[in-house]
């Protein structure tokens, strides 16, 4: 497989897409850069509000701390995802730095959301789909630097711990040069307590008596926080001895990842977390019945049979709102392990010069388009929570436009003052952690399984699925994303303007490819090995 770096045409266009020459993009965008305003044809968004930078930029290389988390969708408490959810301590950090409200997946799976934000490179370059293979595999990935590894090179002392990449610590041993404890999933029922069509073992929710300090993320959290308190001692103490790769080094900062597991299945907590939210108060996600009857087929393709159910299951067995409170639950329990590493930042004494970053590798859906789990191009499938804060960060600013997980690798190295390293396919987010009303060029594009993309721009999502079948939805109008437009002669004009964002180049599945892996060629679909014919049932509906 031949891999190409240039996925999009490279000319300037402005946030929504309409159809000037290219010079006159060109000479618009030139206009935007100066004076800072959105596009014409955009609103005033009352969220671009400049805010001042918490401090002046150091010539310091401030030290870079990654929360990464798996699963979390725009449920948080700043994202206004859900009325109900209670975050704390995400929103607390969104209040220190800056919160892109318009944030997006590169895809709605771990493994090649993952792969895509840590080589800085799209799915639809790499051909990495699915939940296989490890990037390391891929010959064309070998040696590619890795995010942590590109900062190790110039010069920083690299850990990490918990869910940062897909694969475990036996693969990813040389991705870093210290590393702490990786997913936990002991404090489990010795039984499921649900018992779901696919019986797979994952797919379990439900309160169960356990301790939080049995829990997986809490010694992820322990660790990380054991961690920054040497290196805030060491820092306090330059002569003190060195211990497990903390050295009293000033020159020499650190990248610290921490990955946390939840809210991804299985969804356990305990009643301490679930009585955050009462059934009997409790707000279900808003679905229609009759959501997909203007989506393609093929939007079935995409998670034509998962070990998550359909909404139709948990409505028969009377598991929604357990599935609902399970979620929420485990989303306020990672919460609070993320505030007991942000205050273990604060008492170190190096939050003044440690970059803060926190992200979730994609969505999940909770019946709404009449499913659960990821796997779709739609927007509770690909938005996510994206955070900066720290030196040269704006403090509590709201960005709405479009950003990728993809930007954080150029993000990062030009906030701390690395050089650009080539191939990169995102774009670096310094503009907009300035003053989150600068303009954007690039629409945010999410990838699901080859030749299927999303666009999204402020306010529209275009969809594009590999037998050409597309989705066109109005944000502003429809934030749900009820009603497919794309049929509509109205917006035909739109429509071409958004195609031609679509990658272009579409690499097939590389060699080991596998775990929710779709394949269409000459018109027919095969769904992990196995083909589905034009007028086969869709599963468990």
């Amino acid at each position: 497989m031949r891999i190409r770096l240039t996925t999009m045409k490279a000319q300037p266009r402005r946030n929504e897409i309409d159809r000037p020459s290219i010079l006159g993009v060109t000479l618009m965008a030139f206009c935007l850069l100066l004076v800072a305003r959105p596009a014409r044809g955009e609103e005033e968004n009352p969220e671009h509000q400049p805010a001042a930078a918490n401090a002046p930029e150091s010539t310091k290389r401030p030290n870079v701390l990654m929360i990464c988390i798996d699963d979390l969708n725009d449920w948080v408490g700043c994202l206004e995802g859900h009325s109900q959810v209670q975050t704390p301590n995400i929103d607390r950090l969104a209040k220190r730095g800056t919160l892109f409200t318009n944030a997006h997946c590169q895809a709605p799976l771990c493994n090649p959301s993952r792969t895509s934000l840590l080589t800085g490179l799209r799915p639809s370059t790499t051909g990495v789909y699915g939940l296989a293979p490890w990037m390391r595999e891929v010959p064309e990935l070998q040696k590619t630097e890795s995010l942590p590894q590109y900062f190790a090179k110039h010069g920083y002392r690299t850990a990490m711990t918990g869910k940062v990449y897909h694969y475990p610590e036996s693969h990813t041993k040389h991705e870093v040069q210290v590393h702490g404890p990786g997913v936990n999933l002991l404090a489990r029922p010795k039984q499921p307590l649900v018992k779901t069509p696919s019986g797979h073992w994952l797919v379990d929710w439900g309160e169960f008596p356990h301790r939080d300090e049995d829990k997986g993320d809490w010694h992820v959290a322990s660790w990380t926080v054991e961690r920054l308190q040497q290196e805030g001692a060491a820092a306090a103490e330059p002569q003190r001895p060195a211990t497990q790769g903390v050295k009293n080094d000033a020159e020499q900062p650190f990248f610290l990842a921490t990955g946390f597991f939840l809210p991804h299945v299985p969804l356990y907590a305990t009643n301490r977390w679930f009585s955050l939210y009462p059934e009997s108060t409790l707000k279900l996600p808003p679905i229609r019945r009759d959501d997909r009857d203007d989506t393609p087929r093929f939007s079935w393709y995409l998670h034509w049979k998962l070990p998550e159910p359909r909404l139709r299951f948990l409505e028969e067995k009377n598991q929604w709102k357990n599935l609902t409170r399970s979620y929420l639950a485990s989303v306020s329990f990672m919460d609070s392990q993320v505030g007991r590493v942000l205050d273990a930042l604060d008492e170190s004494g190096l939050r003044d010069n440690t970059l803060v970053v926190l992200w979730s590798d994609h969505g999940f859906h909770l019946g709404e388009k009449l499913i659960t789990g990821k796997n779709t191009l739609w927007e509770r499938s690909t938005r996510v929570p994206l955070i900066l804060a720290g030196p040269g960060v704006a403090a509590n600013a709201r960005c709405s436009r479009p950003a990728e997980l993809l930007d954080i690798y150029p993000t990062l190295a030009e906030m701390c003052g690395l050089p650009a390293r080539e191939g990169l396919e995102g774009h670096s987010l310094r503009a907009q952690l300035k003053d989150a009303a600068a303009p954007r060029l690039w629409p945010a594009i999410t990838t699901h399984n080859h030749d299927n993309h999303a666009v999204r721009t402020e306010h529209w999502r275009y969809i594009r699925y590999a037998d050409g079948s597309e989705e066109l939805y109005d944000h502003r109008k429809d934030p749900q994303e009820w009603s497919n437009l794309a049929t509509d002669a109205r917006h035909a004009e739109r429509l071409r303007d958004l195609r031609q964002w679509l990658p272009k180049v579409n690499a097939k599945p590389v060699a080991g490819s596998g775990g929710r892996v779709l394949t269409y060629d000459d018109g027919k679909v095969t769904w992990e090995g196995k083909a589905i014919g034009a007028n086969d049932s869709i599963p468990e509906l």
